[in-house]
């Protein structure tokens, strides 16, 4: 066991807990448990923001991923930033303008239809769960690299703390958690970058150069097609990490911790430039693994190449640097999964307990109860299925909560706000095919089948070659949206648009 690493730690676990201790004396009502009491500033609610966005798969995953596979790598690094176009353009004020505590409430505020509700709470568990078993798979092989700790227990231990910050802290210690680990994450981040523009003279064009003969790809290394050798595939995965984020419950709750669209348009500004320069120093991350560290030492870490940025800060900075950026990593695996159980605990208690079988009638004590007991719930199962999901590489894997977000969320809240027809039936038909049609090709897809023993989850042939839905299930989440609006014979009042687009631009 690293004991410097060790003692790390239990700094950053200590430091978490005495958040969440603090911040549960403030956890009274349901506006303080879902959403702070929208009492954070745009500065705080973007540093927020970026911490809950910057996850293992950003920190981990990408590092990993450019690291073994080159250029190819680096997509998510683009296709992660260039979302937030689409959130600041077309999502955050009339989110903010139109939703109380939850995304639901959103679509809601058009469409008064319990089961719409109902069906936008169970894409959002969905979605969260998804999400979070990246976290887990990460923390996991951290865990197990670090401090010697099995896989299964590793997992045990994240869920646990997590569970910890929701159920007593809700969203006001989910908040200072992110943010502390945004400034911890940047700085670690910041740290490893200089030492490796310093070992190649502060030259971004030796860099480079060097990079040619650096790695088994050789000049390949450079060029895009070593991992996604299908072009449809590349297209696809670029879609929904574009397009996916715009869909994602857990940065969409987070508009909800601001005072008003204003601030939360500023909170997206100050989250994409944060974002922003961390994804450009993930390039100096990979270059550097894959320079310093070597490929077999990569793989022989972890196979999905997840310990690329940890092994990078041994090899260049020594045991204490190992320890800081690991503990680093590890905090922000907590805050992420932190905000992923509480969008899900918010759903099912919001949206389903509250509106859907308490009829509205559901008080703050019952709603906050509820949510601590689906805080539970969402962390036991997420833990189950990770223990499956080991040998994937954790950006993969968001990759594809990504896809499920931008095809069964996204065309919901785009048609609910800019078209005048859309109806009941539309945006549940919308929201059931995005969803179903996003699973299924995942379930036939490589990632769960690989005719080679330990390459995905299950031997066998996969019945499609794409890894990445979003080309086909996007399309048709928004096809299902519009169809079922048209053949429907049900017709909206038109006033409810105009209202709508009114709340939604103005706020009013």
């Amino acid at each position: 066991m690293n004991t410097v690493a060790f003692l790390l730690f239990l700094a950053i676990v200590l430091l978490t807990l005495v958040i969440t201790y603090f911040a549960s004396k403030r956890t009274k009502t349901t506006s303080d448990f879902y959403t702070a009491d929208s009492s954070l500033t745009g500065f705080q609610n973007g540093l927020a923001i970026a911490g809950d966005y910057m996850s293992a798969a950003s920190f981990l995953g990408i590092a990993g991923m450019v690291a073994l596979s080159g250029f190819d790598g680096f997509f998510y690094s683009i296709g992660f930033l260039v979302a937030y176009l689409v959130v600041l353009y077309l999502v955050a004020e009339p989110l903010r303008n139109l939703g109380k505590y939850t995304m639901a409430d959103m679509i809601a505020a058009r469409f008064k239809e319990k089961k719409v509700r109902g069906v936008v709470a169970l894409n959002t568990i969905t979605i969260s769960i998804f999400y979070m078993i990246a976290q887990l798979v990460g923390a996991g092989a951290l865990i197990k690299l670090l401090l010697g700790i099995d896989y299964v227990y590793s997992v045990l231990i994240v869920g646990t703390l997590m569970t910890i910050y929701v159920v007593f802290g809700g969203m006001t210690a989910t908040s200072w958690v992110q943010i502390a680990k945004a400034v911890l994450l940047m700085l670690g981040t910041f740290i490893i970058s200089m030492i490796v523009f310093a070992k190649f003279d502060y030259s971004v064009v030796k860099m480079f150069n060097e990079m040619k003969t650096a790695t088994p790809l050789g000049e390949a290394f450079l060029n895009p097609g070593n991992k996604f050798k299908n072009p449809l595939d590349t297209l696809s995965l670029n879609l929904a990490l574009v397009l996916g984020t715009a869909g994602l419950p857990h940065i969409l709750i987070r508009f909800f911790t601001v005072k008003d669209a204003i601030t939360a348009r500023k909170s997206v500004i100050y989250a994409t430039w944060i974002i922003g320069i961390f994804y450009v120093m993930t390039v100096f991350l990979g270059f550097g693994a894959a320079a310093f560290v070597g490929y077999e030492k990569i793989v022989a870490a972890n196979a999905a190449g997840n310990m690329a940025a940890p092994l990078l800060a041994e090899a260049i900075g020594g045991e204490f640097l190992f320890a800081f950026i690991s503990a680093v990593a590890f905090a922000t695996i907590l805050a992420v999964v932190a905000g992923l159980v509480l969008s899900a605990a918010s759903a099912f208690a919001h949206d389903f307990y509250a509106h859907i079988i308490k009829k509205g009638n559901a008080t703050e004590k019952q709603q906050v109860k509820v949510a601590r007991f689906a805080s539970i719930g969402v962390a036991v199962l997420s833990i189950v299925l990770a223990l499956f999901a080991q040998k994937m590489n954790v950006a993969f894997l968001v990759a594809l909560a990504f896809a499920v977000a931008a095809s069964a969320n996204l065309p919901i809240i785009l048609l609910t706000i800019f078209w005048k027809k859309f109806n009941t039936t539309g945006a549940i038909t919308g929201m059931i095919v995005g969803l179903m049609s996003a699973l299924v090709m995942v379930a036939i897809s490589p990632n769960i089948w690989s005719p080679e023993v330990g390459a995905a989850i299950f031997v066998g042939k996969p019945l499609v070659t794409l890894t990445n839905p979003g080309i086909v299930s996007i399309p048709l989440g928004f096809l299902a949206a519009i169809f079922g609006t048209l053949l429907s014979t049900k017709r909206e009042n038109a006033r409810d648009f105009d209202r709508i687009l009114v709340k939604a631009n103005t706020g009013l």
